[in-house]
């Protein structure tokens, strides 16, 4: 077996009109696709990170609560690389969101923290190269 690479993360929301509005006017992923299916209520929208399709967010009613804090056990977070910590968190909090303190990853050197988005599923953010 050889995998290749990651092809997409699925995110199931709460609120999809405020998700959406999250991951793509806030985040800025670039929506590819977005259709609604009638006969599951569900909306599906496939967003880019960068140049590659990667994010599904989906919309059902009513799903179950799910716990998405760092320590759960499952998902821990999902991390986007960014060029500069300082502007995205800048950037991130112009916009309403609270984020933790920014941190040094003691193996790499490199500032990374975290913020969640709308049904807190913790969000990292780590300075590339």
């Amino acid at each position: 077996m050889h995998l290749k690479r990651v092809h997409h993360i699925a995110i199931i929301c709460t609120n999809y009109e405020k998700s959406k509005h999250f991951y793509v006017n806030i985040l800025g992923l670039r929506p590819i696709r977005e259709i609604y299916r009638e006969e599951r209520r569900s909306y599906k929208l496939d967003l880019a990170v960068g140049d590659e399709y990667q994010i599904e967010l989906f919309s059902f009613p009513s799903p179950p609560s799910r716990p998405s804090f760092p320590e759960a056990a499952g998902l821990r977070h999902l991390a986007f690389e960014v060029d500069s910590i300082d502007d995205t968190v800048s950037e991130i909090q112009a916009a309403g969101i609270e984020v933790e303190d920014v941190r040094i990853d003691p193996t790499t050197n490199k500032k990374f923290t975290f913020f969640t988005d709308p049904d807190q599923l913790p969000i990292e953010i780590y300075e590339g190269a």
